[in-house]
């Protein structure tokens, strides 16, 4: 009787049709047998090389030619090519069970990996890898997609232009009109300020503000404990100033958080990991867990902050630089927003240059020009004297891939630290910001508007 393995290199080596399908999704190690896996490797070679089926011949000269192999093993491959039946099947059935066994093999070899680095093997990888190693496993499938035709596909695109996209909004206006409406699923989204300008204010915030529209949020936090992040949520969402909260009478207490959990159907989970110890793979975990335990799946992922994550791909202490490390935790926190299919929001820290600079820029982010480049919307929250002393805090578009980042590129609004809480200022406090880019719609002076358009017809 033939095994899986036998039907798939058969039909590798017979089957042009067939291998075009499946070839990117087979790896060599999915063959048990040393023979069958270098059968393999010398077909997908030719294949790729000469865009056509080799011969049982070509396949035995090619092996031949190879040093790694011994004569009992080239001995297997010469009486497997002799005895190989020319039939190939083509359907549909032998796709899927191609398919089904490509992901057993994935799962198994993913358990064996996982049990030799738990049992100390691997001196490469730690047990932290394990989780990753088999997410990775079980997403193993054939993704028959080959891309967008523009010609033929026309009718999908004008149905996408026209689809409304699931956003995240923001309870802030101008922050909605540089979105164009809000952060959308599968993204990341940077916010780039100094020690103590309000990174975690604005994600507290935001998070806050999420809840409210009636969807789960998972906080995850790197640098303060979950007390005080809840602390925090809890004088905005309470409006009591958090030097007060310890003030407040218990029963005063439970009736606001009983009143709160009345308008809002969402839940908010605040985990706390310590400082760099936690990775994309603790975080597919954690989510698995919420998922199973609580039936919580997020709407959105806040992480405070980026910087102080750790690699799944790099080990601790490894000799890399910090542009390699940090734009991999950006990639990989992207992916997981990809893979989850939510927006992740997130911080870095400024340079020691941009620290007290008025007016900060991309080359501002510190440790790793490569986390701008891996995200969607990257924007500075700057903050003078002049502000402080006003209550706001400006904010500079420094990418956007959602809108044109030089309209509205600088705005202020309006920040209570002591509630932790970000408002809308008057149209009036952003008139005298220089280079802003906002648009015509703000200016309240029809005389302007007349000539600003004068000659126009609409």
């Amino acid at each position: 009787m033939e095994s899986v393995e036998n039907t798939v290199l058969r039909n590798l080596i017979l089957n042009e049709e067939y291998n075009r399908k499946v070839l990117p999704f087979i790896r060599p190690d999915y063959f048990d047998n040393t023979h069958e896996r270098v059968i393999f490797e010398e077909t997908a070679k030719f294949i790729v090389q000469y865009d056509r089926c080799p011969t049982q011949e070509i396949i035995s000269i090619e092996c031949e030619k190879r040093k790694d192999i011994n004569d009992e093993t080239y001995k297997s491959i010469t009486t497997y090519l002799k005895d190989l039946d020319t039939s190939v099947t083509s359907d549909d059935w032998l796709v899927d069970t191609t398919e089904k066994w490509c992901k057993e093999r994935a799962i198994y070899l993913a358990l064996v990996e996982s049990i030799s680095i738990a049992d100390g093997h691997d001196i490469k990888k730690g047990v932290d890898a394990i989780p990753s190693i088999l997410s990775d496993a079980l997403a193993v499938g054939f993704d028959n997609h080959v891309g967008h035709d523009y010609l033929a596909d026309f009718s999908e695109r004008f149905d996408f232009y026209h689809t409304k996209e699931d956003r995240v909004e923001f309870d802030l206006e101008f922050f909605n009109k540089i979105t164009k409406g809000g952060i959308p699923n599968k993204t990341l989204n940077i916010a780039l300020a100094g020690t103590g300008v309000g990174k975690s204010l604005f994600m507290c915030h935001f998070a806050s503000s999420v809840l409210l529209q009636g969807k789960n949020v998972l906080y995850i936090t790197l640098e303060m404990a979950e007390e005080k992040i809840a602390e925090r949520v809890d004088a905005n969402l309470l409006n009591i100033p958090v030097q007060q909260l310890t003030d407040l009478p218990r029963m005063m207490f439970d009736k606001k958080i009983e009143s709160l959990a009345k308008k809002t159907q969402g839940q908010l989970i605040i985990k706390e990991y310590p400082t760099a110890s936690a990775h994309v793979g603790h975080f597919k975990t954690l989510l698995n867990e919420l998922a199973l335990k609580k039936s919580f799946r997020p709407d959105i992922i806040f992480i405070d902050y980026l910087n102080i994550c750790a690699s799944s791909r790099y080990r601790a202490n490894s000799n890399v630089n910090s542009y390699s490390y940090i734009k991999a935790i950006a990639e990989e926190l992207r992916g997981l927003a990809v893979e989850s299919k939510v927006p992740i929001v997130s911080a870095t820290q400024t340079t020691r240059s941009g620290f007290g600079s008025s007016d900060v820029d991309l080359t501002d982010t510190s440790e790793s020009f490569g986390l701008p480049a891996t995200a969607d919307l990257m924007f500075a929250l700057i903050s003078t004297d002049e502000l402080e002393g006003l209550n706001q805090i400006m904010v500079k578009q420094l990418k956007n891939r959602y809108n044109d980042p030089t309209v509205n590129k600088r705005f202020v609004i309006g920040i209570d630290r002591a509630k932790m809480r970000l408002y809308d200022c008057e149209q009036s406090a952003q008139d005298d910001i220089v280079d802003s880019g906002q648009v015509e719609e703000y200016n309240d002076d029809k005389e302007t508007k007349k000539s600003k358009f004068a000659g126009l017809n609409f």
